[in-house]
C-alpha cells in the first residue's frame, strides 16, 4: 500500500462492538506501585514525555466562554458549514454527506473524501479542516462543520463525507465535547482542535527542534495526489534468518546531525542522512537497524511551562503523538509531512537493497498527552480519555502510569488494540519495515485495570497477524509497574525479548566480579535457563550490553557513577546499578595503562557479545567509543553528546573500529556461533572442573563444529593477574591459530586468517580474552 492518506485495514473484529455499544467494560481499581522506575531492571528510564501548545480559533454557533472567545479570535476566522450545505466562497464549493464509519481515519470515496473517528463517550463531533486555498498555510481559514448524532454516527464512530475537497495539502483536525466529570474519567475540552490518532500524516512545525515555532498546532494531513512510491522492479525484502541478525541500534538524527557528517545542513540529521552513510553499515558488518521512534513526536514538549528540564530537547523520541505518521521533521530541508514519507520509504528501499533490514522502536506503552499534574491534550486525551488510557476510578480517575511518563496507553481494550495492530500493519505495508521492538512492552501484558494478564489479547494477536507474520517481534521485557517478565514473556513461540539479565551478568563478569563464572557460561551459551521452554530458540534471546538508555561502551569502562547533572534533575534519573568500573580512573584520563585497559575491556565486551548463542545489538557510535561523559540518560541532548562523531570514527578506523568490524564479520562467517538449537553436551566441552569457585574469574571452553571440525577456542580472563591456559588438542587433522588476542595491540588483536599457534599452552594476561580456530 503506498497512498499514505488511506487505511485499507478496517477494524472489521471490532465493527459490531462499536456499532451495538456493548456492556460497560471492567471498573479499574487502584493499582500500587504507580511511581516504581524500573529498579527491577536496573536502566533508569527518563520521565520522557511532556507537552506543548495549541493554537485556537474562532467557533461561532456554540456557547463559548468570554475567555475561550478571546484565545480563539487570536487565530483568525472559522466557518460553520451544515449538512448538504454547498459553502459560497470557496474556489470548489464543499458538500457535506453522511459518509460511512470504516475504514476510520481519512479515505477515499466516490465522489469525495470520508473522515471516520471513534468516540464512544462524546456528545457532539466537530470536523476542522484548514483549506490552503482559504489563504496562505499559516493563516488559512478554518472550516468547521458539527457532525450530527443521527445522520453521521454509527455506533460509537462518527463519520462525514467531503466533496470537493483537494486530494492533497487540506489539514484536518477535531473538536470534540462530552461529559465534563472528571471523576467519570473523562478530559473533553472542545476549545481545543484534536489530532487523529488514525492520520497518516501529521502537519506542525517543520524544523526540529527550532523553538521560533514552539506554539504549533498539530493537523492531520493525507496525499492522494502523489503517485505510488516506486520501490523498484529490482526490489525484494532481505527476509533475513532471526539466526543470522546483527542489530545496530540508532537515532535518526543523531546518526548525522553533527558538522562532522560532512552532510549539507538540508540533510544532516534526516532519513536521506542514513542513506548517505550506508557504507559505514556494511562496513561495520551490520545487517539490521533499530531505529529510535519515527513516529511523530514533539521534541519541545520540555518546554511547555518552566520546569528543570527546559533546556533539553526530546531527541530520542519516545513520547508519541501518533502512531501512524512518520517523524515530519526528519524530512530534508523542513519538507514537511509528504516529503517525510516518502523520504523515509527511500531510506528502507536504500537500506533493504544494501541487505539490512528496518526494524523500529515502536512506543504503544504511553503518548505524549502526559499526566494531570500537566496534561497536553493533543489527541487521545481529548477524544476518549476513559477509552484510551488506564484509569483509577477509585482516585479522582487519575491517570495510572506504569510507564514512568505520566500516562499508560490501554492496550488490551478491544478499540485501542486494534489501534495498535492497525499501526503496525500500516508500517509493513506502507513502509515494508521488517520488524518491531516494543517499549515497555509488559504495559501491553496489563488488563483494562492495570492488571498483569496471562494471555494478553493483543500480545498474542501480534504474534498470529497474518500481515506480521514476516516480522521480527522483540519486547523490552518490563515496565516502570515492576512488570519485569524477562525469560517469561507471553510468546506464542514468536516474540524475542532484549535479554536484561545478559546484560548485567556479564558486565559484572568482564569487570570481574566473584561468583559470576557459572552464570556468564549460560549467557554466552543462549540462556537457555530463560527461553528453553516449548518451542523457543537461542535468537528470541537479544543479547546486549549496551544500548540506548544506560552508558555507552567506553563510559561504562570509565565511570562507576552516572553523571547526569546536565539533565536538570539533580542527578537523581537514570539508573544507580550500572555494574560499571572505570579500570582506575573517574571519567577522562591522560594514563596510558588506565586507556589502555579500557580498550582491552571494550574488546573483551564485544568479542563476548559476538560469540554468544542468541541475537547481537550493539549501539551506534560503540564501534568508535562514543562517549556521553557519563551520562547515563542522555535523552534531552540535541549535541555532541548523543550524535555520532564522524571525525572520532576516521581517528580511530585502524584500531577500535577495525577491531569492531572484524569481529562481527567473523561471526557471520561462522554457523556454529548462531545455531538454530540450544547447545547440547556435544556442542561445547567447558575446560572447567571448579564451577563452585567463587573467587574464580577465568574461563575457557571449546564449541565444536561437527560438519568441518572448524572448532572455536574461546577463553575470558577477569583477573588481575597473567592466567597460565592449557589449550586442547585441536580436532584430527588440524591445528590451532591466534584469530583474537584483545591483550595485543592493533592490528594483531584480530587477525581473521589465524596466526598458527605452537605449543600447548597460551599465557593470557590479566582483564583479556582470547579467541582461537582450528584450521587444516
Amino acid at each position: 500500500m503506498d497512498s499514505v492518506g488511506t487505511n485499507r485495514t478496517p477494524l472489521r473484529s471490532v465493527a459490531a462492538a462499536l456499532a451495538t455499544r456493548s456492556s460497560a467494560l471492567p471498573r479499574p481499581h487502584r493499582h500500587p506501585a504507580l511511581g516504581n522506575r524500573l529498579a527491577a531492571a536496573k536502566l533508569g528510564i527518563a520521565s520522557r514525555c511532556g507537552g506543548g501548545y495549541f493554537d485556537k480559533v474562532q467557533r461561532f454557533g456554540a456557547a463559548r466562554s468570554t475567555a475561550a472567545k478571546a484565545q480563539s479570535r487570536k487565530a483568525g476566522k472559522s466557518v460553520i458549514e451544515e449538512m448538504g450545505h454547498t459553502s459560497s466562497d470557496c474556489e470548489v464549493p464543499l458538500k457535506y454527506s453522511s459518509g460511512k464509519a470504516f475504514p476510520l481515519g481519512v479515505s477515499q470515496v466516490e465522489g469525495g473524501l470520508n473522515f471516520a473517528i471513534f468516540s464512544q463517550h462524546a456528545s457532539s463531533v466537530t470536523l476542522c479542516l484548514k483549506l490552503p486555498e482559504r489563504g496562505t498555510q499559516d493563516d488559512a481559514q478554518i472550516v468547521e462543520f458539527a457532525l450530527d448524532r443521527q445522520k453521521n454516527k454509527t455506533g460509537d464512530i462518527w463519520h462525514v463525507s467531503v466533496e470537493g475537497l483537494p486530494a492533497s495539502g487540506v489539514l484536518y483536525g477535531y473538536r470534540i465535547n462530552g461529559p465534563q466529570g472528571w471523576q467519570q474519567g473523562h478530559r473533553f475540552d472542545d476549545t481545543i482542535i484534536l489530532l487523529d490518532p488514525y492520520a497518516k500524516l501529521v502537519s506542525g512545525r517543520k524544523y526540529f527542534g527550532v523553538e521560533e515555532d514552539k506554539p504549533s498546532q498539530l493537523f492531520g494531513t493525507y496525499d492522494f495526489d502523489s503517485s505510488p512510491f516506486d520501490w523498484g522492479d529490482d526490489y525484494k525484502l532481505p527476509n533475513l534468518p532471526e539466526t543470522d541478525l546483527v542489530i545496530y541500534e540508532m537515532n535518526v538524527r543523531a546518526f548525522t546531525a553533527d558538522e562532522s557528517s560532512r552532510l549539507g545542513s538540508a540533510v544532516r540529521g534526516s532519513y536521506l542522512g542514513v542513506i548517505d552513510k550506508i557504507p559505514h553499515l556494511l562496513e561495520l558488518g551490520v545487517n539490521a537497524v533499530e531505529l529510535l521512534p519515527v513516529f511523530e513526536f514533539d521534541e519541545l514538549e520540555f518546554k511547555r511551562f518552566p520546569n528543570p528540564r527546559d533546556h533539553m530537547v526530546n531527541t530520542w523520541g519516545y513520547s508519541t503523538i501518533n502512531f501512524f505518521a512518520p517523524m515530519s521533521r526528519y524530512a530534508s530541508a523542513g519538507g514537511g509531512p509528504v516529503v517525510a514519507s516518502k523520504e523515509l520509504k527511500q531510506m528502507v528501499k536504500a537500506l533493504h537493497n544494501s541487505g539490512i533490514e528496518v526494524i523500529l522502536d515502536v512506543v504503544y506503552n504511553h503518548t505524549n498527552e502526559a499526566d494531570d499534574a500537566h496534561p497536553y491534550l493533543t489527541s487521545f486525551r481529548g477524544i476518549d480519555n476513559k477509552v484510551y488510557y488506564m484509569l483509577d476510578l477509585n482516585n479522582n480517575a487519575q491517570l495510572l502510569n506504569f510507564s514512568g511518563c505520566g500516562n499508560t496507553l490501554n492496550c488490551n481494550h478491544p478499540v485501542v488494540k486494534e489501534l495498535v495492530l492497525d499501526s503496525l500493519r500500516h508500517w509493513v505495508k506502507e513502509y515494508h519495515i521488517d520488524g518491531f521492538r516494543f517499549d515497555l512492552a509488559s504495559v501491553l501484558c496489563r488488563g483494562l485495570d492495570g492488571s498483569p494478564l496471562d494471555a494478553p489479547p493483543l500480545i498474542k494477536e501480534i504474534a498470529k497477524d497474518s500481515v506480521l507474520s514476516r516480522c521480527k517481534i522483540i519486547a523490552e521485557p518490563w515496565d516502570c509497574g515492576g512488570l519485569y517478565l524477562v525469560g517469561r514473556f507471553p510468546n506464542w513461540d514468536r516474540w524475542a525479548e532484549w535479554n536484561g539479565q545478559y546484560r548485567d551478568d556479564l558486565r559484572r563478569f568482564i569487570k570481574g566480579d566473584p561468583g559470576m563464572k557459572g552464570v556468564f557460561a549460560t549467557r554466552v551459551s543462549g540462556s537457555s535457563d530463560l527461553y528453553q521452554v516449548n518451542n523457543r530458540k537461542p535468537y528470541h534471546g537479544v543479547n546486549f550490553i549496551i544500548a540506548h538508555d544506560g552508558f555507552t561502551l567506553c563510559d561504562l569502562v570509565s565511570y562507576n557513577s552516572k553523571h547526569n547533572d546536565a539533565n536538570g534533575e539533580d542527578g537523581r534519573d537514570g539508573c544507580n546499578d550500572n555494574y560499571s568500573w572505570n579500570c582506575g580512573v573517574e571519567g577522562e584520563t591522560n594514563d596510558l595503562n588506565v586507556r589502555r585497559l579500557r580498550s582491552r575491556q571494550m574488546k573483551n565486551f564485544h568479542v563476548a557479545l559476538m560469540i554468544s548463542q542468541g541475537t547481537p545489538m550493539m549501539l551506534m557510535g560503540d564501534e568508535y567509543g562514543h562517549t556521553r561523559y557519563g551520562n547515563n540518560n542522555s535523552y534531552g541532548h540535541d549535541t555532541h553528546i548523543n550524535n555520532f562523531q564522524w571525525g572520532q570514527l576516521e581517528e580511530r578506523k585502524d584500531g577500535h573500529f577495525r577491531f569492531f568490524s572484524e569481529m562481527i564479520k567473523f561471526r557471520h562467517n561462522h554457523p556454529i556461533l548462531r545455531r538454530e538449537r540450544f547447545l547440547s553436551k556435544n556442542d561445547v566441552t567447558w575446560h572447567e572442573d571448579c564451577w563452585e569457585n567463587q573467587e574464580s574469574k577465568f574461563l575457557a571452553f571449546t564449541i565444536h563444529d561437527h560438519n568441518s571440525g572448524g572448532d572455536i577456542y574461546l577463553a575470558f580472563n577477569a583477573h588481575e593477574y597473567f592466567v597460565d591456559a592449557v589449550i586442547p588438542p585441536p580436532p584430527h587433522h588440524k591445528s590451532w591459530s591466534r584469530v583474537v588476542d584483545t591483550n595485543l595491540e592493533s592490528p594483531n588483536d584480530i587477525v581473521p586468517e589465524g596466526v598458527p599457534l605452537t605449543g600447548s599452552g597460551y599465557r593470557i594476561a590479566p582483564y583479556s580474552s582470547i579467541l582461537l580456530k582450528a584450521k587444516p
